[in-house]
């Protein structure tokens, strides 16, 4: 008979708001929303889908912006998560 497979928990890792300076314990693959909204990080929405990119960040060492609606937690032990700031002209 075979061992019963084992799944281990994902180590949880470290997310860095910047420029808020806030971090957030997660774990990798948890929705990337949902930690800043846990973290007390205002990331602007809008349709909840990716469609209309109201969520975009950038996540230090990935080339392009993700949509933190339908992004997940890497699994890096630390993600740093620059949040785009609206600006006035």
């Amino acid at each position: 008979m075979l061992p019963p497979h084992h799944h281990p928990t994902p180590m949880p890792v470290t997310v860095l708001f910047l420029p808020d300076r806030i971090t957030v314990t997660a774990q990798p693959g948890e929705s990337l929303l949902d930690v800043a909204e846990r973290g007390g990080v205002s990331i602007p929405t809008g349709c909840l889908r990716g469609a209309c990119y109201a969520c975009k960040v950038a996540i230090e060492g990935h080339d392009n912006p993700v949509r933190a609606c339908i992004a997940t937690v890497p699994s890096d032990e630390l993600s740093i998560v620059h949040r785009y700031i609206a600006t006035t002209n």
